[in-house]
């Protein structure tokens, strides 16, 4: 690997006698790691390893062709690196009661999927991504996961400044110069300079400033990154506690895990090295805003423009448990459904583009409701007012690139179609055939088949 000559240098001084292993460290092939979504699945059988610090998380001998595995699309498990689930780690340990978490440059998802599975039940997660294009992919693997306990936002960290004290935790998985992915994504090399890694703090810092009044006295903040210099991670986590009065938060774990402490200073900080830990570079450091004296009183509010309105009986119909949610409107139409116990900080100002709230219930065509997959993946749809039709993994994968379907159920109108007992996606029946009702954003391109059924074996949950 062909890495810059001041990257060499700044590393070999940061990590003295270590560095050849380092070095060495960076030609091998990085490993591939997979976490399983609880509410869909059952763990891996012993032929694979788990990862140390997830209990969901596992290391697979190589890459498969996730693209082409129906179950993957579904939400039963996402492609994850190992150490960045360090992250679920730290909530586990450190939130003990329900709270509402900003995942503030969430996308494409996983640190907001895991937090989901890691948080004490009735906790809430908003996922927020301040690019577009990010934040479409972000509701999309959200939405696949399952979890109504989230809302999927398009905004910039200053609009969430704006929502004063609102959320017990932050997590800021802040953008970086990336030198942990190296070997993962060469391309990222050619990218690196000195320069850059200036830029990436400078702004670091300004997203650190602009969110920070909407973390409340006493909350806390996890900061992360995919690099490995002192400018981005130790030095970040000193202006935090110098400049904002925070308190570093301990985190305890085993050694043998092989996790890095600090590399400069004494503000506890975790490093997941590739020639100690199995995983790719990544850093983390938990703060506490100060002021624990202070609490912070949340209002009921609303999420949506129309929030907790009432539904048409049809709508209401597709659900198992409708009495369980209090409803809203997206700008279109489309009908969500939140869990009535959750109570979120404040009314979302303009600015902040609602994306996915709950669960998104369906969406209106004409004079028609169709049902949408958020109402799918959650499970909350009646299973006996919509029939089934089971797929092989030919006509699942078929399905997947928004094909005609071979066959129908009997009857006509809305029926799911499902792989290995979990549902994929939605039809709608006429006479003799069913239309294809897969999310066109979301269907597979490729046109290649693979020669073998080489997919994860997981055992699914029954619904």
């Amino acid at each position: 690997m062909n890495l810059p000559e001041e990257f060499t240098r700044s590393m070999a001084a940061l990590l003295g006698e270590e560095y050849p292993l380092f070095n060495s460290s960076l030609t091998q092939s990085p490993p591939v790691s997979i976490r399983l979504n609880p509410g869909k699945t059952y763990p891996l059988d012993d032929t694979y390893e788990k990862v140390p610090w997830c209990d969901t998380g596992y290391y697979l001998p190589g890459r498969l062709p996730f693209t082409f595995d129906p179950l993957f699309h579904t939400g039963v498990y996402y492609v994850q690196e190992a150490s960045s689930m360090f992250v679920g780690y730290i909530l586990r340990q450190l939130i003990k009661e329900p709270v509402i978490l900003l995942d503030l440059c969430a996308a494409p998802g996983g640190k907001t999927t895991l937090a989901l599975s890691s948080l004490p039940q009735g906790s809430f997660v908003i996922s927020n991504e301040y690019v577009p294009q990010r934040a479409v992919i972000l509701a999309e693997n959200v939405i696949k996961w399952g979890n109504p306990y989230c809302a999927v936002t398009n905004a910039s960290p200053a609009d969430y400044g704006k929502l004063e004290e609102a959320f017990d935790v932050l997590m800021i998985d802040a953008p970086c110069s990336g030198e942990g992915m190296f070997r993962k994504d060469p391309a990222s090399i050619t990218e690196w300079s000195p320069r850059n890694i200036k830029n990436c703090v400078q702004r670091q810092r300004t997203i650190i400033n602009d969110v920070w009044n909407s973390l409340r006295p006493g909350g806390i903040a996890i900061y992360s990154t995919c690099t490995y210099n002192t400018d981005e991670n130790e030095d970040m986590a000193e202006y935090l506690c110098r400049e904002l009065g925070c308190k570093p938060v301990s985190v305890s774990y085993p050694q043998e895990w092989g996790i890095t402490r600090q590399l400069k200073g004494d503000i506890p900080f975790y490093r997941f090295l590739p020639h100690k830990t199995r995983g790719e570079g990544f850093s983390a450091t938990v703060v506490r805003k100060p002021d624990e004296s202070r609490t912070t009183v949340r209002k009921g509010v609303r999420v949506g423009k129309n929030a907790d309105i009432k539904i048409p009986a049809e709508v209401k119909s597709m659900m198992r448990t409708p009495e369980a949610y209090k409803f809203g409107t997206y700008a279109g139409g489309a009908i969500y459904a939140l869990p009535k116990e959750i109570t979120l900080p404040s009314h979302f100002p303009g600015n902040i583009k609602l994306l996915h709230a709950g669960i998104t219930v369906a969406e209106p065509k004409g004079k028609d409701w169709i049902p949408h997959h958020s109402l799918l993946s959650t499970f909350e749809y009646r299973r006996d007012a919509f029939p089934d039709i089971p797929l092989t993994i030919d006509e699942a994968r078929a399905y997947l690139r928004r094909e005609a379907l071979p066959r129908t159920a009997t009857g006509r109108g809305h029926a799911t179609v499902s792989y290995a007992g979990v549902p994929i996606g939605w039809v709608k029946q006429v006479g003799v055939r069913s239309n294809n009702l897969y999310p066109q954003e979301w269907r597979i391109r490729s046109s290649h088949t693979p020669e073998d059924d080489n997919v994860l074996s997981v055992k699914t949950r029954a619904i």
